[in-house]
């Protein structure tokens, strides 16, 4: 997804600073009667019903009037399933705070009585029950003022901003939620259609980029329609932007062969800004390309929008909103992380919300990874200490049952921040343990599922976990389950306890439940540096009395450090202490 903003709310935002240095400011005060969302709204993922398992979503062709000064959506939303199974009936989710005005299958006007959507879970009656392999095409026209996010991209629903010079800036980021804020979708990761057309309708001096390809603007009156296309898109990554934009455009040649278009549609008045910014994505896609591989939507664009929100992966059109401000390690991060979904997000979609870590966890060891790319070792260690500082250990990274989107990143029920920083630094972990080649190699077959990718040999697909550990159990030979069992399985980290006697090193690791841990452990004795088996879990090394002994000394290896925790700990107690003094002081 983006550096998802849940984490930036709690973790490299107090170590980097990324608060929002734009003006922001709603165009009318919310409509404070706004009704809550519906509890099946406010769901994304879960175990898919019958009736959505039972279909594949070819075609969604979705027309949009956006109204910035009623912030109202008028829309009509054109969907073609093929069943995969006999089924009398479609199952899709819209808000029901949208008014349905009508609803037809096949071009026929359905009775009011063929569909109902109480909670948000829209279910329309066929006409006609649709054979396994048969074809429908279902049309719902539909309107109203869309749920307006509180604190955008935390929580999802709509922006609507204006900039410095009063003009209307409006975005959507529906990521927790998901699609059915604003189209009737199937609100699950496995509910992308294979095509997306988008029609945009907005008053004629502001623009709206989209997702994917531009097909053509059309004019009427004093308003215009841009029309997007867009190939295999992730449900919540499809996105509305609407604003003053100017646009910057570029061509990136590729190690591959193909030329990518670029994109970056900034507000106007920061241009200087926008050029600096627009000339870090040549620089990234290098990178992308040479420790990845092909980017995948070469034939659309790599395309960058600014919002009034932080930050968004919004497949092919990035939502940025990090306000243009310099960073301690010579890059963007908030931009090179959302860019990075396109990757681990997009191109390859977790199966199931209990397998984001790896949109998450990949997304965020992209940053140590681009940190080295540029500049070597220092970066690289740098930021993976800052993750180290923000690991909890609260909840595992995988549950091992189906999630909703809320029970991964709810902090009180689920890993939330973890699924980041832990995840990293587990593929920091796990490269050491396996070398770069096999690392990235296993990398690249879970992204294009195949070791070979080239522009058109490849398309977006789905992974769990137990696809990524198979991935490399395969390509290195070993059986490495009781490496992620422990990473993922188990909330607290291994510990590993020294113990030193005259001229005797004791080494062993501590791990919950007492699962197998053979992790290797280096250390340096003298000035000569040892790898130590640990078949078994433990092991001794002798040491000669005076010798300098520095264990893990290249800290290659993710495990519980006393000294992280003592220091989180007293971070709490001082918030607590500053939170207690702002509230005697009110």
């Amino acid at each position: 997804m983006m550096l998802h903003p849940r984490l930036l709310a709690l973790g490299l935002s107090a170590l980097l600073g990324t608060g929002h240095a734009l003006a922001a400011e709603a165009l009318a005060a919310p409509d404070p009667a706004q009704p809550p969302l519906t509890a099946q709204t406010q769901r994304s993922g879960g175990v898919m019903p019958a009736e959505q398992r039972g279909v594949h979503f070819d075609h969604a062709e979705l027309h949009f009037a956006v109204d910035p000064a009623q912030q109202r959506l008028d829309a009509t939303a054109r969907l073609t399933f093929t069943a995969s199974a006999p089924t009398d009936r479609l199952l899709l989710d819209l808000d029901p705070h949208f008014a349905i005005a009508a609803i037809s299958v096949d071009g026929k006007p359905l009775a009011a009585g063929a569909w109902s959507n109480p909670e948000g879970r829209l279910a329309i009656t066929l006409p006609a029950p649709l054979a396994a392999g048969g074809k429908v095409a279902v049309e719902i026209r539909y309107g109203g003022k869309p749920h307006v996010a509180k604190r955008a991209p935390w929580d999802g629903g709509f922006v609507w901003a204006h900039t410095d010079d009063g003009q209307p800036w409006v975005a959507s980021a529906v990521e927790g939620e998901g699609c059915d804020l604003f189209w009737p979708c199937i609100d699950h990761p496995q509910g992308k259609p294979d095509l997306v057309d988008t029609y945009i309708t907005v008053p004629r001096h502001l623009a709206a980029p989209g997702n994917g390809v531009l097909v053509d603007i059309t004019e009427e009156g004093e308003r215009h329609t841009y029309h997007w296309r867009a190939k295999h898109p992730t449900t919540y990554a499809i996105s509305l932007n609407v604003g003053p934009f100017e646009l910057l455009k570029g061509d990136y040649r590729s190690r591959y062969g193909n030329t990518i278009p670029m994109q970056f549609w900034y507000l106007r008045g920061h241009e200087a800004q926008a050029k600096r910014l627009f000339a870090e994505f040549p620089r990234m896609l290098d990178f992308f390309e040479q420790e990845i591989g092909p980017y995948p939507f070469g034939d659309e664009k790599m395309g960058v929008v600014e919002t009034p929100h932080l930050g968004m992966e919004h497949q092919t059109l990035n939502a940025y909103g990090n306000g243009y401000k310099a960073g301690p390690y010579g890059f963007d991060w908030l931009l090179q992380h959302e860019f990075a979904h396109e990757w681990f997000g997009n191109q390859v979609t977790n199966a199931d919300w209990d397998d984001m870590w790896l949109h998450e966890g990949f997304g965020t060891y992209m940053q140590p990874l681009y940190g080295q790319y540029l500049y070597g070792d220092m970066p690289y260690f740098a930021m993976l200490h800052d993750e180290r500082l923000m690991v909890k250990n609260a909840f595992p990274i995988v549950s091992g049952r189906s999630q909703l989107e809320h029970e991964v990143y709810d902090a009180d029920r689920g890993p939330a921040n973890d699924i980041y920083y832990k995840g990293s630094l587990m593929l920091h972990t796990l490269r050491q343990l396996i070398g770069d080649e096999a690392f990235f190699e296993s990398t690249r077959r879970l992204v294009y599922g195949r070791p070979d990718p080239r522009p058109g040999n490849f398309a977006p697909h789905y992974a769990t976990t137990r696809d990524y550990i198979a991935i490399v159990n395969r390509v290195t030979g070993r059986d490495l389950g009781w490496f992620f069992d422990v990473y993922l399985h188990e909330k607290a980290l291994p510990e590993l306890v020294e113990q030193r006697e005259g001229d005797t090193l004791r080494l062993r690791w501590k791990v919950p439940h007492d699962k197998p841990f053979p992790m290797p452990v280096e250390v340096q004795v003298g000035y000569a540096l040892r790898t130590v088996p640990m078949e078994h879990g433990e092991a001794t090394l002798h040491v000669p009395a005076g010798e300098l002994v520095i264990v893990d000394p290249h800290s290659k290896l993710l495990r519980a450090l006393p000294h992280v925790e003592a220091y989180q700990a007293w971070k709490q107690e001082q918030a607590a202490k500053q939170a207690k003094a702002e509230g005697k002081g009110k």
